[in-house]
């Protein structure tokens, strides 16, 4: 990719020479059933190359891969990749993903599936990841009706002529670093490759054998944006900086087991575990009235304090050292009542708060304050709709942490099998759930285990999970891909 990577920066002047030739040294040499560029049979059987290399003041120059079939000049339609120089001597030219001027067609089947737009978001977070360039990606590339937000538009004034034009039909795109450096170098032509290839991946046009490793490592790197890996140590340092966190993720992700761990090995076990459900109450957790002995008079009731209360005392006896009080399926309760008015008292960096109790308990009093080493780490199921929904007040006083499946636990602990039937169900989630829908995703969890337990993982744990996601309609907008997906296991079963 050497060679876009120079066209990238080459005076637009000289667009007229280096752009097809640039485009197939690079093409020729990477993917299969492309071998020149120039042969214009080949072109129409996969793709077309279009280079306007008007230079004229006011021009709109670009490159683009466009699909195969379309008029050699005029309008196009479908997916593309584009490469727009700049309008001012000394700016690289822009790398877009871009939808023709003609609309969506032939390609609307892979403009539309959610995962081609989620797969542009991740190549753009691990592009802006590495500061060498700023990318962006539009949430949904069939709004061809939505212009460039101005945010984004402000800073491109050097390509204004094209984005005044193509603008809305942009969605996905690489603004170089205005100064190159080997550095640069490297994330540009990354980011080529990658666009190119998710380009050429989605016509299953694949790179030749000698780079596939390449494309692999490319694809890894921001694959890992879409479904994101979190460390017990980044959990650490998020309870050490905000104090109350909530792990969120689909089942059999590992959500309770690295609160376990937290607990064990980042807090030497300093800390307590519960468990909520919707039979939880602000009297159990906070403190209320319960009643005590019985005799001739019966129960009387007396001040009894709450998991909340009995953590923060024993947080207290050794405030130099942090205590982790672990809320397993924080959302099955009501949280807004359990807490009630003690809500209050969860705001990071305000350890000064308190609240007047109702009673006098004992250790504790009237008032209730959280010290400051007393930490809070939830986990939530983000499958479970029929369990309550964490209100606002509730969402700013926590920091949540997603907790995603993860190829690489498989792959270390599973048979190959096993492996196959995780990646299958991981790629029709990712590539088309919606957004609500892709919390739903199966976790790593589900597949554990070898080859001889492949049937009966699948029949008895991934089957009844995704039979039930049918049932309550929560993958509508796939339901055929999952059936199929059953149905295979039903015949390997």
């Amino acid at each position: 990719m050497k060679s876009l990577v120079d066209l990238a920066y080459a005076p637009r002047t000289e667009w007229e020479a280096l752009a097809r030739k640039a485009f197939a040294s690079a093409l020729s040499e990477r993917y299969a059933h492309v071998k020149d560029v120039t042969d214009r049979r080949n072109e129409e059987r996969h793709f077309q190359l279009r280079v306007n290399a008007d230079a004229k003041e006011g021009a709109r120059p670009f490159a683009a891969l466009l699909p195969p079939d379309q008029e050699l000049t005029g309008g196009y339609g479908g997916m593309s990749f584009v490469m727009f120089p700049a309008d001012e001597p000394g700016a690289p030219a822009i790398i877009s993903m871009v939808v023709g001027s003609n609309g969506l067609a032939p390609d609307e089947a892979i403009l539309g599936r959610p995962g081609h737009a989620r797969k542009c978001a991740a190549i753009a977070a691990w592009l802006n990841a590495r500061a060498a360039g700023s990318a962006w990606a539009k949430r949904d590339p069939v709004r061809i009706d939505l212009d460039l937000p101005r945010l984004l538009k402000q800073p491109l004034e050097a390509w204004k002529n094209a984005l005044k034009n193509y603008g809305s039909l942009v969605y996905a795109s690489f603004v170089p670093s205005l100064t190159r450096t080997p550095a640069s170098d490297t994330t540009l032509r990354d980011a080529i490759t990658a666009f190119i290839d998710l380009f050429f991946d989605e016509r299953r046009i694949f790179p030749l054998k000698e780079f596939q490793q390449d494309a692999e490592r490319i694809r890894r790197s921001w694959m890992s944006r879409v479904l994101p890996a979190t460390t017990d140590q980044e959990v650490t340092d998020l309870l050490n900086s905000r104090r109350f966190a909530i792990v969120e993720g689909p089942p059999g992700t590992g959500k309770t087991e690295l609160a376990a761990r937290v607990l064990r090995e980042r807090y030497g076990g300093r800390g307590r575990v519960i468990q909520f459900h919707p039979g939880t109450t602000y009297e159990s957790f906070i403190g209320g009235l319960a009643p005590r002995g019985g005799g001739a008079l019966g129960f009387t009731f007396h001040p009894s304090r709450g998991h909340l209360m009995d953590a923060a005392l024993e947080a207290r006896a050794d405030p130099k050292k942090p205590y982790l009080l672990v809320i397993d399926e924080i959302n099955r309760a009501d949280l807004s009542k359990v807490l009630g008015e003690a809500i209050y008292l969860f705001e990071p960096g305000r350890s000064e708060r308190e609240i007047t109790l109702a009673y006098e308990f004992d250790e504790i009093g009237r008032v209730l304050k959280l010290p400051e080493n007393l930490h809070v780490l939830g986990t939530m199921n983000s499958a479970d709709r029929s369990i309550a929904i964490l209100d606002v007040a509730v969402r700013r006083r926590f920091a949540f942490v997603p907790l995603w499946p993860q190829s690489s636990v498989v792959e270390e602990h599973s048979g190959k099998l096993l492996q196959q039937s995780f990646h299958e169900l991981l790629t029709l989630f990712i590539e088309h759930a919606s957004e609500d829908a892709l919390p739903l995703t199966p976790g790593h969890a589900y597949f554990l285990g070898q080859d001889a337990d492949t049937k009966s993982r699948l029949a008895t744990s991934v089957r009844p999970l995704l039979e039930e996601y049918l049932a309550q309609g929560y993958v509508s907008g796939f339901a055929d891909e999952i059936r199929a997906y059953i149905d295979r296991i039903a015949q390997a079963t």
